[in-house]
């Protein structure tokens, strides 16, 4: 169960433990155990790949975007629902060892209090990196195109992984608050309709006042508006909110909110326990 960190520590010893090494140490065992349980990332990286042939097929034709084709228009939103669903993996996983008693084992050893956080963040991170592939591949293939030049593009690939890191978390937090698997399933599957509450999938410009006010002050509207800004897919309305006009600024300040908030939580939590 926590083989990797336990061999860690008979290793360098307690002296020599170092919240990198811990870390590392961690992120190792997450690795090892999407290796051996690979269901849960399978399922999250090809939901949005399902999503993109259903929306792009069976609504594409029914939904207008104005100046481009929607396929286009919805590979970038699901590249930032992706991101967000940090909040669902997150939840998810720290529940999980918090249900199975690995995080209170964790907390016997002796090493940093954010080591076990940070190597679980940092190993949803290296996954997400690698899940966002297929999707690219599938949405090229379907005929979104990266108009904007190799730089802004980087940049936005930049985002969706800072994002995803900040998402992810928040889910931490929130998995360790419930320390119940079957609910955090439940909660995670509650998580689906915040990208629908944003730009992600439609454009917000014809939404209702009350709610597009909502879905533009979504930070999945940000980071939606953001990839598209940076792959040169299509750019915001110049009535809607400042997050959604301004979406790399948006993004890059709804993540630093995200991890100001949740990184001491987190941390605080695990040290904690079930207190």
């Amino acid at each position: 169960m926590s083989s990797t960190v336990l061999a860690h520590e008979r290793r360098t010893g307690p002296a020599t433990s170092t919240p990198v090494a811990d870390s590392l140490a961690v992120l190792a065992r997450h690795l090892q155990r999407i290796k051996a349980a690979p269901g849960v990332v399978i399922l999250t990286q090809t939901m949005p790949i399902t999503m993109l042939l259903f929306f792009g097929y069976v609504f594409g034709s029914a939904l207008a975007v104005p100046g481009q084709e929607y396929r286009a228009f919805l590979v970038p939103g699901l590249l930032a629902a992706t991101a967000a669903n940090g909040i669902m993996t997150g939840m998810f996983q720290s529940a999980q060892d918090c249900h199975r008693g690995v995080m209170d084992r964790f907390r016997t050893l002796p090493m940093s209090r954010s080591a076990v956080p940070l190597g679980q963040t940092a190993a949803d991170l290296l996954t997400t990196a690698v899940g966002t592939v297929p999707l690219v591949l599938v949405g090229l293939a379907v005929g979104w195109r990266i108009e904007g030049g190799p730089t802004a593009a980087l940049g936005a690939f930049g985002l969706l992984l800072l994002f995803r890191f900040a998402t992810s978390w928040a889910g931490c937090w929130l998995g360790l608050l419930i320390r119940n698997e079957e609910a955090a399933g439940q909660l995670g599957s509650a998580t689906f309709i915040l990208p629908l509450l944003s730009s992600a999938y439609i454009p917000t410009d014809n939404l209702p006042g009350w709610l597009r006010t909502v879905a533009e002050w979504n930070p999945i509207s940000a980071m939606a508006g953001a990839t598209r800004d940076l792959f040169g897919n299509a750019s915001a309305p110049a009535d809607a909110a400042w997050p959604v006009t301004h979406p790399v600024a948006g993004t890059l300040a709804w993540s630093a909110v995200l991890l100001a908030v949740f990184v001491p939580l987190t941390v605080r939590r695990h040290a904690r326990g079930g207190e």
